[in-house]
């Protein structure tokens, strides 16, 4: 038996054997980008062009987004201040989370929408797209990067390198906020049934 999971353990590959380290550092790396980047919302001078920002990216946009632009613009140049600093609040939130794995679920599925709002208002999805166009923005390479790592949860499971791991332990019900794949405790693991080699004849 042991011969066999040793077998095993050789056929899953490297990835697979360290799937729980990795998407650890994983995590942590992409918490740490959302740290400084939120951390630049508060630097001096921003309240203050980010007005700018949001009415540049509707110029030279397709028509049927002007509305969408002009309403930002709007909401930007009467509340500067409160959107540039809820936005980088938000985002030093976000990077607490993803760095000690807190509220994973919450906090991947948030950031999908956040990444989603930052592409589709200051970077201006992107565009306009045409000659000269050189890429689509960060923020829904942000928003995909958060669905890797929900792949990541649901199909290798929680992350022991969490705080969520520890709160659940304790409570398991923290598991409906925190992960995409209900974590079994090791006692139920051990109750399983082991499949059985068939027998030679």
């Amino acid at each position: 038996m042991v011969e066999l999971v040793r077998k095993r353990e050789v056929e899953q590959g490297w990835l697979v054997r360290h799937s729980e380290p990795l998407k650890t550092v994983f995590r942590v790396v992409f918490g740490l980008i959302w740290l400084v980047d939120g951390g630049l919302k508060f630097s001096p001078g921003l309240v203050a062009s980010f007005p700018g920002l949001v009415t540049t990216a509707g110029h030279s946009q397709p028509a049927w987004l002007h509305p969408w632009f002009t309403f930002w613009a709007a909401q930007a140049a009467a509340h500067p201040a409160f959107w540039v600093y809820f936005t980088g609040g938000l985002e030093l939130v976000l990077a607490f989370c993803l760095i000690f794995g807190f509220l994973r679920k919450i906090a991947y599925l948030g950031g999908i929408l956040l990444s989603l709002l930052i592409w589709a208002v200051p970077e201006g999805f992107g565009g306009p797209y045409g000659p000269g166009s050189t890429d689509i923005g960060t923020g829904v390479v942000y928003a995909l990067m958060f669905v890797a790592l929900i792949v990541f949860n649901a199909g290798y499971g929680p992350s022991r390198w969490s705080l969520d791991y520890y709160i659940e332990e304790r409570w398991p019900r923290w598991g409906i906020l925190a992960d995409f794949q209900k974590l079994v405790p090791p006692e139920d693991i051990e109750s399983l049934p082991v499949e059985k080699e068939p027998q030679g004849a």
